[in-house]
């Protein structure tokens, strides 16, 4: 969750273009085709596709892979089809690939390098060593996932990475720590070397108050390092087939230490997109080297393209904006988020904004809803780049934001904003789609406040350094939106998708893997200051994987799915339907209050139906709170404890727990214990364990 503020944007008006329309809607013409027939040129659109991977053989010393295999959140695709989003990568974990580097992981254990890769396993190598991945379709662009040390006294360093394909020509990445590297107490630090910012905070490591314990506990430094990884894109200059062989080898004399390669995605960009009857930016002096501000040539072409009912097309290039683009009734075109790059650095205020920003920087962003906001507005086909690496709250520098009604987000790729997406309602109707969003400081994409029957839909969220997908109904309800096939990786910190208060909305389909700490794969909560739950929520058809973190100030295990009664009762008509628990670290179910609220609030009207938990390093249920919850058809296997652990809101009365549950049948499977859901654990037998050993499952596999 984003402590994000609402409040007034910054805004440019633009001018009018010289010239006549003519004269500039024939350079754009020229431009356009010129642009792209360059862009197609080099990726190497023509060259023939085919063939049939190929099993890897392995070299200098190198462990060798079978061939290649292709997963989902690095599980096998099969478990999870039809669920996440469909996208146009194939997914290649480095552990499966051949490699002379060593294997990290598996472990889940907070600020470890294996906590944060996907699937809490990679490869780490140290200069000279490599890692090859057989490609299992035709490809001409990768995205790599990795690691690089941070400096020693933070700010990050670069590194190269040479990439390449059957042993020719060698390109060479440049791998960046500058975007990760966080520490310390929320809202972290850059700096390795800084004291506890919150010294008045209790902290799990002395089990105290540092401030208020004599004598004072010695805090290790750096103190609580996390959010490890970045990626990095590369177009390959030419199409690949299917079992051809993509070597990533850390050069000899590398700065870096060593390299942690958590995975290679491989696709087939198509051709650059040109559109000839638009405004294109060109004509308006956007500058396509990113030398020059296109900031107010972008301004420009939108005011134009306003008068004459056009589209606005940016085509490929690397632009450079600084700045908030203003963005009403306008569609905005890019040729692909391969090949038209808005980029832009973090810009310091010289007096704070009214919303509390320090800072701004780039990010297309709707009319503040207190002025209206914005409506028809239609954002497709480029990348936003943005240039932030520290947590500042009350910061507008997100990817996109504001209001936008009526309005369209798809084709696009956000890296290295603070939110990828943060709307300010009330707004409505809003589709949300085929985006990749990933490298963020903070949330992945963010519905606050009033927005309404909007959906969100075939995103692709890595490596949030907060809840992937949220819905925060503070002081305005949201209403009536579907998060649907969607797929969340590696949140650092918080929750997969978290749903804050709200009316008549809907999670489906999602595919939600490897949350880290202090959250877990989804949350229903009453909590951040939300409007109650109210008419129904519907969690259906889900699927999430190595889930259920360890809470660091509860000192608990959490469930899968976790439902937080902290400042209202959870009392809505509530079905979680359909959903996979796969590989849980703790619990797959959670229902819990906190021990300061315990005896006032409750979760009632909770449906579980139609359920599959498979393995759980503790219970099924854990419930910590007041009220009750039905059962009917959860089947579950590999339990390792007690199928319900069941301390209601710990008052432990001769009646029994405070939470009962009840079983409407088909509730089969179990553990080492027996049936998860034994005739003596209902309705509410006390089977309190505040922390039972944790017993690893197996890997999750077919039903």
């Amino acid at each position: 969750m984003s402590w994000s503020i609402t409040g007034a944007v910054a805004r440019r008006s633009g001018r009018s273009p010289r010239g006549t329309a003519t004269a500039g809607a024939s350079r754009t013409v020229r431009t356009a085709r010129a642009v792209a027939a360059v862009t197609a040129a080099a990726v190497g659109l023509s060259v023939l596709s085919g063939g049939t991977a190929l099993a890897g053989t392995g070299a200098d010393g190198a462990s060798a892979a079978s061939a290649p295999v292709v997963t989902r959140a690095a599980l096998d695709p099969s478990l999870v089809a039809g669920r996440g989003a469909r996208v146009d990568f194939v997914e290649q974990e480095a552990e499966n690939a051949t490699t002379n580097g060593a294997v990290i992981g598996p472990d889940r254990t907070a600020y470890t390098l294996p906590a944060e890769a996907s699937g809490r396993k990679a490869v780490k190598l140290t200069p000279g060593q490599h890692v090859e991945f057989t490609l299992p379709s035709a490809a001409n662009a990768i995205t790599v996932r990795y690691s690089i040390p941070d400096a020693p006294d933070g700010g990050g360093i670069t590194a190269p990475l040479d990439v390449t394909v059957n042993g020719g020509k060698r390109s060479t990445m440049t791998l960046t720590s500058q975007y990760a590297w966080l520490y310390n107490q929320y809202p972290f630090s850059n700096d390795p070397n800084a004291g506890l910012l919150h010294p008045d905070w209790w902290i799990t490591e002395c089990a105290c108050v540092p401030s208020d314990t004599t004598p004072a506990p010695v805090i290790d430094k750096p103190f609580r390092p996390n959010h490890f990884y970045d990626e990095q894109r590369l177009l390959l200059g030419k199409k690949y087939r299917a079992g051809d062989k993509v070597r990533l080898t850390v050069p000899a004399g590398s700065r870096a230490a060593w390299t942690v390669i958590d995975l290679l995605d491989s696709q087939l960009v198509g051709a650059p997109r040109v559109e000839l009857v638009a405004a294109n930016v060109l004509a308006f002096g956007a500058d396509p080297l990113g030398r020059r501000d296109s900031a107010d040539a972008i301004d420009k072409a939108i005011a134009f393209a306003k008068r004459k009912h056009l589209k606005v097309y940016i085509p490929p290039g690397t632009y450079q904006v600084n700045r908030h683009i203003i963005v009403d009734d306008v569609t905005i075109v890019g040729a692909g988020n391969w090949y038209t790059i808005i980029k832009g650095r973090q810009v310091e205020l010289s007096t704070p904004a009214p919303d509390g920003s320090v800072h701004t920087g780039v990010g297309f962003y709707g009319k503040d809803a207190a002025d209206g906001g914005s409506s028809d507005v239609h954002l497709s086909g480029f990348a936003i780049e943005g240039d932030v690496r520290e947590r500042i709250d009350t910061d507008q520098v997100n990817g996109i934001g504001g209001a936008m009604s009526d309005s369209t987000i798809d084709g696009l790729y956000i890296r290295h904003t603070k939110v990828g997406l943060w709307f300010d309602g009330p707004m409505s109707n809003l589709r949300v789609t085929n985006n990749v969003i990933v490298d963020q400081i903070a949330d992945g994409l963010n519905f606050h406040t009033g927005v309404t029957d909007s959906v969100v839909s075939d995103n692709f969220v890595r490596n949030s350094g907060d809840d992937g997908l949220a819905m925060w109904s503070e002081k305005t309800t949201n209403a009536g939106n579907t998060f649907d096939h969607n797929t969340v990786q590696t949140p650092v910190l918080a929750n997969g998708i978290a749903i804050y208060g709200g009316e008549d909305n809907t999670v489906s389909n999602n595919l939600i893997a490897d949350p880290i700490r202090e959250g877990s794969a989804i949350q229903v909560g009453s909590r951040f200051g939300a409007e109650a739950f109210t008419g129904h929520l519907w969690i259906t058809d889900n699927t999430t994987v190595r889930a259920g973190t360890y809470e660091l100030n509860w000192n608990i295990g959490l469930g899968a799915i976790w439902f937080f009664a902290l400042e209202k009762d959870i009392d809505a008509d509530i079905q979680v339907t359909g959903d996979h628990f796969l590989d849980n670290t703790y619990n797959a179910i959670m229902l819990v209050s906190d021990w300061p609220v315990k005896d006032l609030y409750s979760i009632t009207n909770v449906h579980f139906k139609d359920i599959k938990v498979d393995g759980t390093g503790t219970s099924v249920v854990s419930a910590r709170v007041a009220g009750s919850a039905s059962f009917q058809n959860v089947d579950a296997r590999n339990v390792g404890a007690v199928g319900v652990n069941n301390c209601g809101s710990f008052n432990f009365t001769p009646a029994g727990s405070e939470f009962s549950l009840t079983d409407l049948g088909g509730n089969d499977g179990g553990g080492t214990t027996g049936a998860w859901l034994a005739p003596w654990e209902l309705p509410n037998t006390i089977t309190c364990d505040d922390r039972p050993p944790v017993i690893a499952p197996p890997a999750p596999s077919a039903w």
